[in-house]
């Protein structure tokens, strides 16, 4: 039985073009974490939501995040002994590198192993962080890590609707092939232990 499915969005949320967006209208049993004000994070506010929701699943549930979805994410893992089944985490910001652009209500970012399976998703040439400090985040989480190329911030302005790489991953972390989905392209899979 494959585990309910949080969608965690990053700052402004995911338009209805963009992959986490698609992948709800898709699969109707993924609900996405609401959060008050998109515009303006707060982050004990969006952990305390997260939890809501989490604390809600009947079944440990899978989370997919993108951007500063993923840094709720860590700092929830931080905070919360709730179990997951895995998290999908998707293009983090690397806000310590960001100066007057970062949400500094995230700051520090949490860097403590993550007490669940976790794979982190980055690209070449996103413009919020660079490839070398996602995969040294992934290290520090102990998530395995794709390099999915060059792909920007991974999102609807990017190019990702659509998105195969991503969708083999949810199902591989889902427990389940994905047969209707062309083989992804990437530059690589790393597990850090």
């Amino acid at each position: 039985m494959a585990p309910p499915v949080l969608i965690v969005p990053g700052l402004n949320n995911s338009g209805p073009g963009h992959w986490q967006s698609l992948w709800e209208n898709k699969y109707p049993n993924f609900r996405r974490v609401e959060q008050e004000n998109w515009d303006f994070p707060i982050c004990e506010e969006w952990v305390k939501r997260l939890d809501f929701h989490i604390s809600e699943a009947k079944t440990a549930p899978l989370v997919i995040a993108h951007s500063l979805g993923c840094l709720t994410v860590a700092h929830w893992a931080k905070q919360y002994t709730r179990q997951l089944h895995g998290a999908l985490l998707v293009a983090p910001p690397d806000l310590e590198n960001m100066g007057e652009r970062a949400e500094s209500d995230f700051l520090p970012v949490p860097r403590q192993r993550l007490p669940f399976p976790s794979l982190l998703v980055a690209s070449e040439n996103d413009p919020w962080s660079t490839l070398e400090r996602s995969r040294s985040l992934a290290e520090a989480w102990g998530s395995r890590f794709v390099n999915a190329g060059p792909a920007g911030h991974i999102n609807a302005d990017a190019g990702f609707g659509p998105w195969p790489l991503g969708e083999h991953l949810l199902a591989e972390m889902r427990g389940f092939a994905a047969p209707d989905v062309p083989a992804p392209k990437t530059k690589g899979l790393e597990a850090i232990s």
